[in-house]
Formats: C-alpha cells, structure tokens, sequence
C-alpha cells in the first residue's frame, strides 16, 4: 500500500478550533481534502477559520460549542452529519489549564480542569463512536494529550493529572472499539507556541525554559500536521491506542 494521507470524502469534527492547536489542525484536515466542522465559543473566530479554509479550496462549517454541554455536543454531531454524511474522525482538541497554584485549588477549579480535559473528550468519543458504528464506518479519534500526561510539569498538577487520564483513556476506548473499525490515538504535543503563551515565551522567565529544552526552541502549531494525518488517514491504519509524543525531545530533559 502507497503512503497517503489524502482524506477526501472524509467527515472530520474538530473542538477547540478557534485558536492554537485546533485552528491548525482544521487547516490542516481541510487541506488533505476532509470537510471540516470547526468548533469552539467564538463564533468570531470560526468565522475567519471557516473563510480562510474557503479561501484555500478547503470545505468547513463553523458550530459554535461549548464542549462540556453533553446535549449541545450530541446535535452538533449530528448536523455534522446531516451537511457532510457519515461523520468519520473526530479529534479532541478542546483544553484549558489554570494558573492557581495547586494550594488555592478548590472543587470548582478542578472540576473546571477535568471536565474540559478529560470528561469532555470521553463523552465526546463515546458519541461519535456510537454514530461510526451506527453507519458502519471505520473511523478515527485522535485526542490531544500532553508531555504533561508523564512528565510532572511545574505548577501544573490538575492539568497533569487531566492529560494522563487522556491517555489511558485512549488505551481503554482503542480496545473498546476495535471490534467496529474504529482507531483510537492520541498526540501528546511538547511546548507548542501559541497566542495562549506567546508573552510568556517572550519574557526573561520564557526565554530561560527555552534555552533549557534540548534544541532551545519552542514548536508550532504546524510541526503536529504528520501525526495528525498519519492517525487520520489509512497510512495509518494499523496505529491503535497508542499517543505519538512530538516534543523536540523536550521530554527527554526531565522536568
């Protein structure tokens, strides 16, 4: 079999789209030829998405969501697949952190953390796996982890603790679902530069975790287009409950 990573007649649904990781990753399914429902809580933002995809030949439709209405998710999937049939990847991209210290931590803020991060992403694949199997296509979820899930990061415990259980998550639900077809992947992303961290990167206390990364620079939104195409397209089709780390080797320094 040819490598390809051409997802024509593909049905993508993508959450987090209106910034960062989930804008790119909308560009860049749009682009290997799937249509594309962008989502997130910035109708502003996904109108530009959806225009710029226009704009490069692409096909995307913008859904304004908030990823923790269980009832909301469910009929935005469903109008996915009423405009572009068969829905057939899904990536869970949605994701927050905080920035209290874990001491000013209460109930609210770490269900705040856990419900986005982790619960989200669980209800969100169970849904779209009952419509795979529903119209018996094999699909694709692939959900964004992080380095975070087995390295300790520094003032991020919740949010730690939140990418780890992503990540068995997709162990579990890759063996809850082979029996249909459907492969499920995950990508832990190193310190991606993003308009989230951006000032914090271009100040003294960034410039120094920077030069303590192995090759001394941060990653782009893009440098995750060949993990994101390989898990989504059929190059990938033996690839199933397994997170490809791509982080520059930042993880290899110790935290």
């Amino acid at each position: 079999m040819s490598v390809s990573f051409d997802l024509s007649g593909q049905n993508a649904f993508v959450t987090g789209c209106t910034s960062g990781l989930g804008r790119r990753m909308a560009i860049a399914l749009a682009s290997a030829g799937a249509q594309v429902t962008v989502t997130g809580r910035r109708e502003a933002r996904l109108a530009e998405l959806v225009a710029e995809i226009d704009a490069m030949g692409g096909v995307a439709r913008a859904r304004a969501l908030d990823v923790t209405d269980e009832q909301d998710l469910a009929k935005a999937m469903d109008e996915a697949e009423e405009a572009s049939g068969p829905l057939s990847i899904l990536v869970n991209n949605a994701g927050v952190s905080s920035y209290k210290g874990v001491l000013d931590y209460d109930g609210a803020e770490f269900d705040f953390v856990m419900d986005v991060n982790t619960k989200a992403m669980f209800i969100a694949s169970v849904l779209a796996a009952r419509r795979m199997i529903a119209s018996k296509t094999e699909g694709k979820i692939v959900s964004v982890s992080s380095i975070g899930a087995e390295n300790v990061l520094r003032g991020n415990t919740v949010y730690c603790m939140s990418k780890a259980a992503v990540k068995m998550m997709t162990e579990s639900l890759s063996r809850d679902f082979a029996r249909y077809g459907i492969n499920v992947n995950a990508i832990a992303p190193g310190y991606i530069e993003t308009e989230l961290n951006e000032k914090w990167f271009a100040s003294d206390g960034g410039q120094k975790q920077i030069n303590g990364f192995p090759r001394r620079r941060l990653g782009y939104p893009d440098d995750l287009d060949g993990a994101l195409l390989l898990l989504t397209s059929e190059s990938g089709r033996f690839i199933s409950g397994s997170t490809i780390t791509v982080d520059d080797a930042q993880s290899k320094q110790g935290f």
